[in-house]
């Protein structure tokens, strides 16, 4: 039998500086693993796409201000039997490719993800970390990275391409309700955390959400796409 087939999605506008490491990284966790990376290029104006092609990444092009319809294109391309979402500012574990081995041959995980350590630390920024605190307490959930077989993935029709933020916690709980009707946990994977770069804090303050509450919570319904823009999709790297 032929080893299992991961398929990673890494969406990408101008992440020629995170992409190296971020690759490498999971490079480094798949070393008892069969990978496949694909980059999704969205609006780059830098050499990301070229960096993505000598990693020996496959390319996709999907230019929507939208996370959703960006992860699911790169989906739409996947070859694997097991999908895997991470971001390119993220590091991944050592122990991720192991770990999710584990959870899904079980046959007892519908998938799940990860914690999510932030590069830095400071007051502002475990303050808006606490106001997600409900989602992991209420919810039962976590983001940062998703895996779940790709049958899972297309059986609850992948990301929601209606919302233009929160599109991963949705995920995470949509795909956690179809594990319940299929006798099957959603899996954290407590030992695996991704550490994750803090530039949004660092360019828009580490006290911006809590210091306003109002665009904190519009965020969490999804729909405001001025708002998002701004956070996610219209953010000036460096």
């Amino acid at each position: 039998m032929s080893p299992t087939l991961y398929s990673v999605i890494i969406p990408a506008r101008d992440e020629a500086r995170n992409l190296p490491r971020c690759h490498a990284a999971l490079m480094s966790a798949a070393r008892n693993h069969q990978v496949e990376v694909i980059v999704v290029i969205n609006r780059c104006t830098d050499n990301t796409e070229s960096i993505a092609q000598s990693l020996g990444c496959i390319i996709v092009r999907e230019d929507a201000k939208n996370l959703a319809q960006i992860r699911n294109a790169g989906a739409r391309v996947a070859s694997g039997e097991i999908l895997v979402t991470v971001d390119a500012d993220s590091i991944v574990s050592e122990r991720t490719f192991d770990l999710i081995a584990a959870a899904i041959s079980s046959d007892r995980s519908v998938g799940g993800a990860v914690m999510i350590l932030p590069e830095r630390y400071s007051l502002g920024i475990l303050l808006t970390g606490l106001c997600l605190a409900p989602y992991i307490l209420i919810y039962g959930i976590a983001g940062g990275l998703f895996f779940c077989k790709r049958s899972d993935f297309e059986a609850i029709g992948g990301f929601d391409q209606r919302l233009v933020s929160v599109e991963d916690i949705d995920f995470a709980k949509r795909l956690k309700r179809h594990g319940k009707l299929t006798r099957r946990r959603f899996t954290i994977l407590w030992r695996a955390p991704i550490t994750t770069s803090c530039r949004k804090f660092d360019r828009l303050g580490d006290w911006y959400f809590i210091l306003r509450p109002w665009k904190f919570l519009t965020l969490l319904k999804g729909r405001n796409q001025a708002e998002a823009n701004r956070v996610w999709y219209d953010f000036r790297r460096e």
